[in-house]
């Protein structure tokens, strides 16, 4: 079947229609339509990787390992932190506008020969991420892809990307999210992404898995899959030593910028002095995407390739460092759990705590504000908040009002985040970190690297 032909503005025009319905808790419609695009992901091995944090950080490393094993390799995660684009990487590259929109073409046809004038934006229509999900698939197959490295939305038992039967299923780990759709407690959580270990897959627990790996080896034995588990020094692990990959970190960075060094033991072999420029709680993101590789794979990686596969990986908004004079560092944390680990970030980086960095926040009123703010009061030299351009931001005086609550002093407001980078690069010539959410980090980044993209972060399903 033919794409339908699209401009990249015109299939940015697809989505926002298809984003005003929102999300679609079933997957009866999204594997509808991948079978109507002739069923892509049958041409191609699928990695699909939950979790409430570090499973885009997983999924870059896992792909970057998988690539330097001359694998073509796709990437699919999400959000995007400036430009739809960024969604859809093929061998580490992000994908043309060209490709994206005749991949939004692609799918976009499928849906209307399906639903016809009702194709999107409606009851009976695609969502965004169903269609989103759908083009990136057909992409995929369309260039010929090894393995696709597939991000999960939001959860998993429903997520439009578990369309897929997946080769190896992995969980990064579990905390207190999107409680209103996922469930109210750790163990329905669990639960709910513990949905994508299928028969035959291989399931890889990563360390934040610990105290509810009853829940991933009961789903496990279920379907008959066979589980690894990934966990730090001694740490118990839930399945025999034969199946457990273990880390630990022999440095760790003491300046904004610097590395982490790790040794990883996976199932196959001994991965030692493994260097990735980033905060020491990557560590456990590149344990986890060693056990997940060494899976894909059924056996050792090539330990020459692996090691200088990792010294070009960046994680774009993941204690990203955009300036390093005075440092500016950009965060996506967006819950208490993640916020938790920039601020162990922060004191790695700023060992000194009277030169800690001044902190400009920008969060979601669905969010966990106060637990956000209490996770960072200790490491932020103060704070200044603004309001990211969504729907679902918490106003600066409401986010005011909480540090002010939180800290005993009331933080400077800005309408923007581009207005508190300027004010503050003029004001401030400390150290700044700006995090809160994904949108505020990527409002960030477009404004401090010239970008013109199309900032927006929309609900998944």
């Amino acid at each position: 079947m033919e794409p339908q032909r699209l401009t990249y503005d015109e299939a940015l025009a697809v989505l926002g229609v298809a984003a005003t319905f929102g999300i679609n808790p079933s997957l009866d419609r999204v594997t509808e339509l991948v079978r109507a695009l002739g069923s892509p992901d049958d041409s191609f091995a699928s990695i699909q990787i939950t979790g409430t944090n570090g499973k885009t950080s997983t999924a870059r490393l896992a792909a970057a390992l998988l690539r330097a094993e001359g694998r073509k390799i796709g990437l699919y995660t999400s959000p995007h932190l400036e430009r739809y684009p960024e969604r859809i990487e093929v061998d580490g590259g992000v994908v043309a506008d060209a490709d994206f929109a005749r991949a939004i073409g692609a799918a976009l046809a499928a849906a209307k020969r399906l639903r016809g004038a009702d194709a999107v934006g409606t009851v009976e229509g695609f969502t965004e991420f169903e269609l989103l999900t759908a083009a990136a698939l057909w992409l995929f197959a369309d260039v010929g892809v090894d393995i696709a490295v597939l991000e999960v939305g939001l959860g998993g038992r429903w997520d439009a990307t578990s369309v897929v039967t997946p080769k190896v299923a992995v969980v990064t780990g579990i905390g207190l999210d999107h409680t209103a759709i996922l469930g109210e407690t750790v163990k329905e959580i669990a639960a709910d992404k513990a949905a994508i270990i299928k028969p035959g897959s291989a399931a890889v627990l990563g360390p934040g898995t610990a105290g509810l790996d009853a829940v991933f080896l009961e789903r496990a034995e279920v379907v008959g899959a066979r589980a690894r588990a990934v966990r730090e020094g001694a740490d118990r692990s839930p399945v025999a030593e034969g199946r457990t990959v273990r880390y630990r970190v022999t440095r760790r960075p003491d300046a904004p910028g610097g590395a982490t060094v790790v040794d990883v033991r996976g199932v196959h072999d001994v991965y030692e002095a493994l260097v990735l420029r980033a905060p020491s709680y990557q560590a456990a993101n590149l344990a986890t995407a060693v056990a997940t590789a060494e899976a894909a794979l059924g056996r050792a990686l090539v330990t020459e390739s692996a090691a200088p596969a990792l010294v070009g990986v960046t994680l774009p908004g993941r204690f990203e460092l955009l300036r390093t004079e005075p440092p500016l560092i950009v965060d996506g944390s967006h819950n208490p759990q993640a916020a938790a680990a920039l601020a162990a970030a922060i004191r790695e980086a700023f060992p000194d705590a009277a030169a800690r960095p001044l902190v400009l926040l920008g969060v979601f009123a669905d969010k966990d504000v106060r637990g956000i703010v209490e996770a960072l009061a200790p490491v932020a030299g103060g704070f200044a908040v603004t309001q990211p351009r969504s729907q679902r931001a918490l106003s600066a005086s409401e986010l005011a009002d909480v540090v002010a609550e939180a800290t005993g002093t009331r933080p400077r407001e800005f309408g923007s985040v581009a207005e508190g980078l300027c004010v503050l690069a003029a004001d401030q010539p400390g150290p700044l970190v700006v995090t809160g959410s994904l949108v505020t980090a990527g409002e960030a980044r477009s404004q401090l690297l010239g970008g013109v993209g199309h900032v927006s972060e929309t609900p998944r399903a």
